[in-house]
């Protein structure tokens, strides 16, 4: 797959993360705000060395893919698919993106997940891609409405973040055809 995409936006590129990205990283990554939307698996508060593990684990070879949202030179935010490891779920990835508070309200995440999908849409591999959006982001189910995603359901209570107990939207986007 490959690693720079460029978007609609000009000036809005995704890329491979980078070491030099770890101070923006954490400058955007360390936000209850974005926090709050994502897995655990994003630390809170986000420190340096959780940027330079995040970006050694970027790099590492394998079906997965995850790049850095760049907005005129600065990483700003990350996307992403996660190949699911099921044999039976081959054809499928999760999809996910995060962007800095600083930058939200500029179409940048939309942008980055058009591109995105229709990239990972082209190739061989991908024939589902899937994405959660906790219940209280209305804002990130727009976004993936704007890049050709379809709303297939709720996962009543099944996310517990924050200490609150709450739903997941899901949605998907497939391979035309």
């Amino acid at each position: 797959m490959s690693a720079f995409i460029a978007t609609e936006i000009p000036g809005c590129v995704l890329r491979p993360w980078r070491h030099g990205d770890a101070p923006a990283l954490v400058r955007h990554g360390d936000d209850r705000r974005v926090w709050r939307n994502l897995t655990e698996r994003f630390p809170h508060p986000y420190t340096a060395q959780d940027a330079d593990s995040w970006i050694d684990y970027a790099a590492e070879p394998g079906p997965s893919l995850h790049l850095a949202i760049d907005w005129q030179g600065e990483a700003v935010g990350g996307i992403g698919l996660i190949a699911l490891e099921d044999p039976v779920d081959q054809h499928t990835a999760d999809f996910g993106y995060w962007l800095g508070h600083a930058v939200w309200g500029r179409g940048l995440a939309t942008a980055a997940a058009r591109a995105l999908a229709a990239h990972a849409l082209a190739l061989p591999r991908w024939q589902r891609l899937q994405a959660r959006v906790y219940a209280w982001n209305p804002a990130s189910m727009r976004v993936l409405e704007k890049a050709g995603f379809e709303r297939e359901g709720v996962l009543r209570r099944s996310i517990c973040k924050d200490g609150e107990l709450t739903d997941a939207v899901l949605y998907a986007r497939l391979r035309a055809g």
